[in-house]
C-alpha cells in the first residue's frame, strides 16, 4: 500500500451480522448477496466469512461475477441478473445457476430459477399462464432443474400494503413453496420468516435496510480512513480549492487528505465533517479528485489519521447527509482505495486492486 488512504472491513461483524438474522430468521437458506465486489467490501472475503457463519449460498448479480466466486467456493451459486442464452454452456460448466425471465430453448443441463415480477417491474414474468407454461416446459425437460422461483420486493419496511400486494400475487400463482424465497434483508427484518429462504443483501454488511428500530443488532463492517498529509497556516481572506468556494473569515489552519471523487468519495461531501483525534472537522473547499481539505486547529499535525466513515460517522449517517442511501455510499468507493481486513482486531490480509 503506497497510499495513506484504506478501507477497513471487519470480518467479525460481517460473520455477527449473517449469525444474528440467520438465527432471527431460521432459513434453511440462506443467500449471501455479495454482488458488486460484495457491495465494495470484497466479494471473496465477505463470501468466505457469510458462509462460516451460516449462509448456504451466494448470489450475484451477472455470470462474470459467479464465475470469479467458483474460481474459490463450491456453495451454489445464482445470478440474479439477466443472461444470454449465448452463455448457458459456461454456467453449465461451472455448476452456476441461472435467473431465467422469458422463455428457454437450452438442450444442455442447467439450474435455473425463475423470476417472477410481483410490482418491482424491472425483470422478471408477469404473465400467469406465460409462469405456468415456462414451468410445465422446464419440468418436462431432462435437463433443466427448477431448483427456486422468486420475486424481489419493492418496499419492505416502508410500505406495508405494496408488501402485501406483491406476496399476494404471488400465492395466486399457487407455486411449490418449498421453491420460493421472496425476502430480502428489508423483508426479513420487517416480516421475518416467509417460505423457507431469504436472500441476504445489505443488513449482511451491518446497514439498515430500512428507517425505524431494527429487531437485531446490526454491526457496520465498513470504515474509510486516511492521513493528513499536509498542514498549512492560510490567511483571514484566503480561499480554499477549485471554483475558491471557502474563504476564512480568519486566520485558518488547513489539513490536505488524499482521497477525492475519483475514490468515490465525491463532491458532495463538501461541507460534511470527518474524524481527527476523536474530533470532528469539516471540509472545505470543492473535493478534488485526488484530494480535498479540511478546516483544522494547530493540534492537527502531518500523519495524523482521518476517519472519513467510522462508528461515529456512519454510512447510515452519510447516506442521510447526502440524501441518498447507504448503498450508495460503500458501492461508491472505488477499487483505487485498498481494502484492509480485520479478524479479532488485527490485520490478516490487505488488497491492494491496483498491484
Amino acid at each position: 500500500m503506497f497510499r495513506d488512504t484504506w478501507a477497513e472491513i471487519d470480518l467479525d461483524r460481517i460473520k455477527h451480522n449473517v449469525s444474528v438474522i440467520k438465527n432471527y430468521t431460521d432459513y434453511d437458506k440462506l443467500y449471501a448477496v455479495v454482488k458488486a465486489n460484495g457491495y465494495g467490501h470484497g466479494d471473496l472475503e465477505v463470501a468466505e466469512a457469510a458462509l462460516s457463519a451460516g449462509a448456504t449460498h451466494l448470489a450475484v448479480a451477472f455470470l462474470d461475477e459467479a464465475l470469479r466466486l467458483r474460481k474459490y467456493f463450491t456453495a451454489p451459486i445464482l445470478v440474479l441478473g439477466y443472461t444470454s442464452e449465448d452463455y448457458f454452456d459456461l454456467a453449465s460448466e461451472n455448476d452456476i445457476s441461472l435467473t431465467i425471465i422469458d422463455d428457454i430453448d437450452y438442450d444442455g443441463f442447467l439450474n435455473v430459477q425463475l423470476k417472477i415480477d410481483t410490482g418491482m417491474n424491472r425483470i422478471g414474468f408477469r404473465d400467469t399462464n406465460e409462469i405456468k407454461e415456462i414451468i410445465k416446459k422446464i419440468n418436462k425437460s431432462k435437463n433443466l432443474n427448477l431448483e427456486g422461483i422468486y420475486t424481489h420486493l419493492a418496499t419492505a419496511g416502508s410500505d406495508d400494503v405494496y408488501y402485501e400486494n406483491q406476496v399476494a400475487k404471488l400465492n395466486e400463482l399457487d407455486l411449490d413453496k418449498n421453491l420460493i424465497h421472496v425476502n430480502n434483508s428489508a423483508g426479513m427484518l420487517a416480516y421475518r420468516n416467509f417460505f423457507t429462504a431469504g436472500r441476504l443483501g445489505i443488513a449482511m454488511y451491518g446497514l439498515s435496510p430500512y428507517e425505524g428500530k431494527l429487531p437485531v443488532e446490526l454491526k457496520q463492517a465498513f470504515s474509510l480512513y486516511s492521513r493528513v498529509t499536509n498542514v498549512k497556516k492560510i490567511n483571514k481572506g484566503e480561499s480554499v480549492g477549485y471554483g475558491t468556494t471557502f474563504t476564512a473569515t480568519m486566520d485558518s489552519f488547513i489539513a490536505t487528505i488524499p482521497i477525492g471523487y475519483a475514490d468515490g468519495f465525491l463532491r458532495y461531501h463538501k461541507g460534511r465533517s470527518v474524524e481527527i483525534n476523536n474530533k470532528q472537522y469539516k471540509i472545505v473547499g470543492n473535493v478534488c479528485m485526488d484530494q480535498l481539505m479540511i478546516l483544522v486547529d494547530d493540534t492537527i499535525k502531518k500523519n495524523d489519521i482521518v476517519a472519513l466513515i467510522n462508528d461515529n460517522i456512519t454510512v447510515d449517517m452519510l447516506a442521510i447527509d447526502l440524501n441518498t442511501i447507504n448503498y450508495e455510499i460503500v458501492c461508491s468507493i472505488s477499487d483505487r482505495v485498498p481494502r484492509v481486513y480485520k479478524k479479532n482486531g488485527e490485520v490478516i490480509k490487505m488488497n491492494n486492486y491496483r498491484f
